[in-house]
C-alpha cells in the first residue's frame, strides 16, 4: 500500500471501499483479480468481499475475463458515476497542482 495518500483519499476520507475505488481509478488500463486489489489498495479481503457486491451492482466495476480460476475486474469507465468520480479526482489535482504553483510563485516574488 502506498505511504502517501491520494488526494481523492484525503478528499473522500479513507474508508476501504474509496481506497479501492481510488486504486482502480488511477489504474485504469489494466483489469485486475480482487486478490490484486487487495494488495494493492492496501484492503484485506474479508472486508472486499464487505462491499464489492455493492460496487458492481452500482456498475462502479466491471468483470472483464477469467484467468485460470480468477475473476478479473476494472473500473467501468463506461458509467455516468465513474466518469464523475474520475472527473472529481482530475479537478483535484489540477486545484492541488494551482495551489503548488502559486505557493512557489510568492516565494519566489
Amino acid at each position: 500500500m502506498k505511504s502517501e495518500k491520494s488526494l481523492f483519499v484525503k478528499f473522500f476520507g479513507d474508508y476501504p471501499a474509496i481506497r479501492v475505488i481510488d486504486f482502480l481509478l488511477e489504474n485504469d488500463v489494466f483489469d485486475y483479480s480482487k486478490r490484486d486489489i487487495c494488495r494493492n489498495s492496501g484492503v484485506s479481503w474479508n472486508t472486499l468481499e464487505t462491499f464489492w457486491k455493492n460496487l458492481e451492482e452500482a456498475g462502479i466495476v466491471e468483470g472483464t475475463r477469467r484467468v485460470g480460476k480468477a475473476e478479473m475486474y476494472r473500473i467501468n469507465s463506461g458509467s455516468a458515476v465513474v466518469k464523475q468520480l474520475s472527473e472529481l479526482d482530475k479537478r483535484l489535482v489540477r486545484k492541488s497542482m494551482e495551489k503548488i504553483g502559486a505557493q512557489k510563485a510568492a516565494a519566489y516574488a
